[in-house]
């Protein structure tokens, strides 16, 4: 890929499924710029909970990715996108920029995630699984005519996930 082709990834999943392993893989692979609101919060110490600080420190990386996107990179978000709406909003910015935009949705069963969530022990407070279960029902899976408005991927194949049509699915190790 050359500097003159930006592209936009966008990672979606509930908590545990593996965004930041699929993510840190495309980086390296792709040679792109990584973001992610969690890795900041903890930087500065602010509490992962924080919705107001979570939604100011989107807004930061996301004017940071437009101009990186404007040089001709390639911008990685790591925010989970639960809701189609915020996706569609991302994807038709980088597409006035002229991003092309990749949407990759993963997907693990709530007893992966719950474990996963537990083992790496982030939180504070933890993460239980009625709040998983109440955010797996207000997640907005994207359907297959949401993922059809997503360019194809550069990166089909890693070695923690799985294609499903042309966007990953995270697999349980």
């Amino acid at each position: 890929m050359s500097s003159a082709d930006p592209r936009l990834i966008i990672i979606c999943g509930l908590p545990g499924v593996g965004k930041t392993t699929h993510a840190r893989l495309l980086e390296a692979r792709l040679r792109a710029i990584r973001l992610c609101p969690d890795e900041w919060m903890n930087a500065l110490s602010i509490n992962l909970y924080d919705e107001r600080k979570r939604g100011e420190i989107e807004a930061m990386q996301w004017r940071f990715a437009r101009k990186l996107l404007g040089l001709g990179l390639t911008v990685i978000l790591e925010w989970g996108t639960w809701a189609r709406s915020e996706r569609d909003q991302l994807r038709l910015q980088a597409h006035d920029l002229g991003a092309a935009v990749e949407l990759h949705y993963l997907f693990a069963p709530m007893d992966v995630l719950l474990r996963r969530i537990q083992h790496r022990g982030r939180e504070n407070p933890p993460i239980l699984r009625d709040a998983l279960e109440h955010w797996s029902e207000i997640f907005q899976v994207p359907s297959p005519e949401e993922m059809a408005l997503f360019d194809r991927s550069l990166a089909l194949d890693t070695s923690s996930s799985t294609s499903k049509s042309s966007h990953p699915n995270a697999e349980e190790k």
